[in-house]
């Protein structure tokens, strides 16, 4: 198991554990008390851990190395899952898969962001951050859905779109900005997910939607904590303060009637148990789409407008 730093207690808990067991199988001994005592001691003490985590701690756990990514629930949630390759005009961008798939017999779409599974995994996937034809990529998927009529699944995990000169100079702004006006008309619902990382533009690329899901552990903000802290205390030294500020976890979002739910995770993140984690959340998405598909195609669009005009405040001020 991979612990974080805030996580040494339990760590060295789990480590004793070991021992126990160890000791155990190598001599002949009872220690079946002493491990059930130890259990229970490990449930408390995760219990009370979680229970209180600041967002810089969530924001950890949202980049935990054994956190299941897009292709993970795909797989999970999904049945008969067909990837499609290519926005037909430069390339396929390795950052976001998608494809078409069954959910319980409905037909849908899904689209996501993949950081992959190891080093190598992640390099290939340029560790989630797209280029512009990984966006345009998912335009043409969410055009197919509407084509035929398809609902949309979208999973939000990444640090940001790819800031690189290339993908810059290839229209990266630009891809991302049709992204959002195409999505705003769509006349299938959407649901977007946020499973890890949502940062930026890089998010809200493939985010716009009629239901926006929070796994409990995720994050969602114009920049991430290390950058803003870099911004504005020449230093990452104050991140920590900087994801406090930002008011980026999902109970913050929520507050702030940016996202519709929070998804909640097993105890200690969803990479402890990603089964379940898996279960829950096609139970959400199940339970939204059926919503969604009871609503005329107008009254949908019409309601996620209005959902986005909401967010926010401003003032107006006559010239004098």
């Amino acid at each position: 198991m991979n612990f974080l730093n805030f996580e040494e207690p339990i760590a060295q808990l789990y480590e004793k554990r070991e021992q126990l067991i160890q000791m155990q199988t190598q001599g002949d001994l009872n220690l079946d008390d002493k491990i059930a005592e130890l259990d229970k001691l490990i449930e408390e003490k995760k219990e009370k851990l979680y229970s209180k985590l600041s967002a810089w701690q969530r924001v950890q756990l949202s980049r935990h190395p054994d956190r299941p990514y897009s292709l993970f629930y795909i797989h999970h949630i999904f049945d008969n899952f067909i990837e499609l390759h290519g926005d037909r005009k430069a390339g396929d961008d390795k950052a976001i898969v998608g494809g078409i798939a069954q959910l319980d017999g409905q037909g849908v779409v899904v689209i996501g962001h993949q950081k992959g599974v190891n080093t190598k995994m992640r390099q290939y996937r340029n560790f989630g951050m797209a280029n512009p034809e990984g966006y345009r990529k998912a335009l043409r998927l969410m055009k197919l859905a509407e084509k035929f009529n398809k609902p949309i699944i979208s999973f939000i995990d990444t640090p940001g779109a790819y800031p690189g000169i290339a993908a810059e100079e290839f229209g990266q702004a630009e891809a991302i900005a049709r992204n959002l006006y195409e999505m705003t008309g769509l006349k299938v619902p959407v649901i977007s997910i946020i499973i890890g990382e949502g940062a930026s533009g890089g998010a809200i690329g493939i985010g716009v939607c009629d239901k926006l899901l929070m796994l409990e552990n995720t994050w969602f903000t114009v920049i991430s904590p290390e950058s803003c802290s870099s911004i504005l205390w020449r230093s990452w030294d104050f991140k920590e303060q900087a994801a406090e500020q930002l008011k980026l976890t999902a109970n913050d979002m929520h507050k702030m009637k940016i996202v519709d739910s929070i998804v909640k995770e097993p105890l200690g993140g969803a990479h402890n148990d990603r089964e379940e984690m898996a279960k829950t959340l096609k139970r959400a998405i199940k339970r939204n789409l059926t919503t969604l598909l009871e609503m005329d195609p107008q009254e949908r669009i019409a309601k996620r407008i209005a959902k986005y005009d909401a967010i926010g405040t401003f003032e107006e001020r006559k010239l004098q």
